[in-house]
């Protein structure tokens, strides 16, 4: 994924800036936490809860570092607490308004997906251009149409959008996404957008991911094939 227009976080309570990379990892050692304080774990060394962050210890360790002293020498870290202090760090404790431009079948699967409500998240509106989809119920919502973009910002405090729209009409939502008042997109649409300063843009590029994952595939039969040859003399 990648992000636009802020290249570091600031704590609500203090001047300490985040670097970005940092942000980017705090959702991983969040759920890591969540998933430990389900199995009922109270305590954590930071080498455990590194390793089911899939990031080494002293990275986690200077991640942490941002947002205060909360392990105990000889004890590691009270995971509730831990677990808190992250959430709140990264705005989840909260409820954050959400609305979803266009209800295609991606769209669909964004509406219907429940991660976003134990996040702090609350889809609030279902947008979509083609009437033919006015007034159909999904996950609960019913669609509306793109025209009252306005009037559900207003009306629900929404500062984060989803488009989930063809290319085509990927920058015309997102230039009246931030005419609206809405200041941070996560864009899905296969199209690179652009947004004013003081905007945060994330875009989710499904095929680009599975082409990374194409290379990295090939490389292996490289190597295999390599392997192979070398077996055979």
């Amino acid at each position: 994924m990648e992000s636009r227009a802020v290249t570091a976080r600031t704590r609500p309570d203090s001047a300490r800036e985040i670097p970005e990379a940092t942000v980017a990892r705090l959702p991983v050692y969040l759920r890591a936490l969540t998933l430990m304080a389900d199995q009922g774990t109270e305590t954590c060394s930071s080498e455990e809860l590194a390793t089911a962050a899939g990031v080494n210890s002293a990275k986690l360790r200077k991640d942490l570092s941002y947002l205060g002293s909360y392990g105990t020498r000889g004890v590691g870290y009270d995971v509730e607490y831990l677990r808190y202090q992250i959430a709140r760090e990264i705005g989840v404790t909260q409820d954050w308004s959400v609305v979803i431009v266009g209800i295609g079948n991606l769209g669909h699967a964004l509406a219907n997906y429940s991660g976003f409500r134990s996040r702090g998240f609350r889809v609030v509106a279902l947008l979509d251009a083609d009437a033919a989809r006015h007034g159909e119920q999904v996950a609960g919502l019913e669609v509306s149409p793109f025209d009252d973009l306005e009037t559900v910002v207003a009306e629900h405090g929404v500062s984060i959008g989803v488009i989930a729209t063809p290319a085509g009409a990927a920058q015309d939502v997102a230039d009246r996404m931030v005419s609206a008042g809405i200041t941070s997109i996560l864009n899905f649409a296969p199209a690179l957008l652009s947004v004013p300063e003081g905007v945060d843009l994330r875009k989710v590029d499904l095929s680009t991911e599975l082409q990374i994952l194409a290379y990295h595939e090939q490389r292996k039969a490289v190597v295999h094939s390599d392997s192979d040859v070398e077996v055979a003399r």
